[in-house]
């Protein structure tokens, strides 16, 4: 006899209720419509600014209290249309050229839909979103040069994957005890060695690794940005001499101030003669090997011991789908893996599928990143997206050259991959050059951003979108020429 759930005299338990819609028809058409308007949004996307500054009224809309009762999707939709789609970063538009962002893509875009619908949890069991995460990194593995058995994680950006190496490295360093006992005496005698163009987020690393921000000497830097070898081999002498322990090298696949590569092989040996856990954060760069005319330049890259990467910048990948790539499998496991009651392994049924992502990182909840990396590479291609990052570095040598020719630019850095770096000459050239960055962003016709080069404020145009053409840099400099000449007159007359 079977269950019962409803026993003679009971009364019935009543419908369940869940936040399905109860009318799907009127939810599909709301939602082409949310689909078509967003597709507008992007096919037309240069007849909008590029940036639109929100004013107090608009901004007074997120002040509203926590809702309590329900609101019509039509309506939450008419206030994303009115209040967060026209005041949006801007990255998707070919004229964004600020920082180092993606452009994005339909595809992706779509494809984070999909995931959405799943709403799988990718930080482990047997099920097919995992696989889709183990072929990215089978695919990563040739790409960047690893060996079959070396694993990989998706995870929010270069920022927390530079942080997953790190860890790996200190627990090469200190072994298996510095996950139980902590550091000791041992940790803070650690050091590690970037040039003074790393990024930022190396210093944190190290900090969150609890090692703290001083224990990496930042080497300076040659002519070409690159940190200096000669320079490197001393601090690392030096340190050895003090009684330090040396346990880690960061080279550098394009740094963000204007892209140059460190000498990745010559740091390879480097390494290999000082025994250091050799990373390179590729957070920029490291896609260039897609790129015949980049990936030369790379050199040496396959022999880092982890690497760091963002499928979101040069991959055009929608944000986010940062990568870390660890040569040693058991190394990298053994950083992470942790055991529990309730997520114990089994060898059949849905908690089968061991090792789980979780086991190399520090998240048990994972969203599905990898389904829109995995359209992307199967849509385009890896020859289409290597064209993308090739024409990017041809689009930044035009700009350069454009920048060369003008008596009113100067050039503050060589351009090696896809930023160029220059200014408007004039009188208080960095405070005239800000404001003509923030004039420009405010216009909506371009957004660069700035950085400082040898101590002088640049405007810094980062080419990294697919849609950007030489006639959306020319019109960003024919802008930087008419503001920085109306401010020069300004000034003038204020002066006189």
């Amino acid at each position: 006899m079977g269950f019962n759930p409803n026993p003679p005299g009971a009364a019935p338990e009543p419908a369940p209720a869940t936040l399905d819609p109860a009318d799907w028809q009127s939810l599909r058409l709301q939602s082409h419509r949310m689909l078509d308007d967003v597709l507008d949004y992007v096919e037309h996307i240069r007849n909008r600014p590029v940036w639109r500054p929100m004013d107090q009224q608009i901004r007074a809309v997120f002040r509203a209290p926590v809702p309590q009762h329900p609101t019509d999707l039509s309506e939450v939709y008419r206030d994303f249309s009115n209040y967060i789609l026209p005041f949006a970063t801007g990255n998707v538009h070919p004229g964004f050229m600020g920082w180092v962002h993606g452009g994005g893509t339909i595809v992706g875009m779509l494809a984070e839909m999909l995931a959405g619908g799943l709403n799988a949890n990718c930080g482990g069991r047997d099920h097919a979103p995992i696989e889709v995460e183990r072929q990215i990194v089978a695919w990563a593995r040739r790409l960047f040069g690893f060996p079959e058995e070396a694993t990989g994680l998706f995870v929010t950006g270069t920022s927390l994957a530079n942080f997953v190496a790190v860890l790996v490295a200190r627990r090469a360093a200190l072994g298996p005890a510095v996950r139980q006992a902590g550091l000791g005496d041992a940790g803070p005698r650690l050091v590690g060695y970037a040039s003074a163009a790393v990024h930022g987020c190396i210093p944190r690393a190290m900090d969150y690794a609890g090692l703290g921000s001083n224990a990496l000497r930042l080497i300076p830097v040659d002519s070409h940005h690159r940190i200096d070898l000669a320079a490197l081999r001393s601090a690392i002498a030096a340190d050895r001499a003090a009684g330090w322990v040396p346990f880690l090298l960061v080279g550098t696949a394009g740094t963000v101030d204007i892209g140059a590569i460190d000498d990745l092989a010559s740091l390879a040996d480097i390494a290999a003669v000082e025994h250091l856990w050799f990373h390179v954060d590729g957070a920029l760069g490291a896609l260039g090997v897609l790129s015949s005319e980049v990936a030369p330049r790379l050199a040496g890259m396959d022999r880092a011991h982890s690497l760091a990467l963002d499928f979101h910048k040069w991959g055009q990948v929608p944000y986010d789908a940062g990568f870390v790539l660890v040569r040693d499998p058991v190394l990298h496991r053994d950083t992470f893996a942790a055991t529990a009651d309730y997520l114990q392994r089994q060898t059949r049924g849905l908690a089968a599928g061991s090792f789980w992502p979780t086991d190399f990182g520090p998240d048990l909840s994972r969203g599905f990143r990898a389904l829109k990396t995995w359209f992307t590479l199967r849509v385009y291609g890896t020859e289409q997206l290597g064209a993308v990052i090739s024409r990017t570095c041809r689009i930044a040598r035009h700009l350069e050259a454009c920048v060369a020719a003008e008596p009113r630019l100067e050039l503050l850095a060589p351009v090696q991959l896809n930023i160029v770096c220059f200014r408007y000459r004039g009188p208080n050239t960095d405070a005239l050059n800000a404001a003509i960055v923030a004039d420009l962003q405010e216009s909506g016709v371009a957004a660069p951003s700035t950085t400082r080069i040898n101590g002088q404020l640049a405007i810094r145009a980062a080419i990294f979108n697919h849609r950007t053409t030489e006639r959306d840099v020319d019109k960003m400099l024919e802008a930087v020429l008419q503001l920085g000449d109306r401010r020069s007159r300004t000034n003038s007359r204020t002066a006189g």
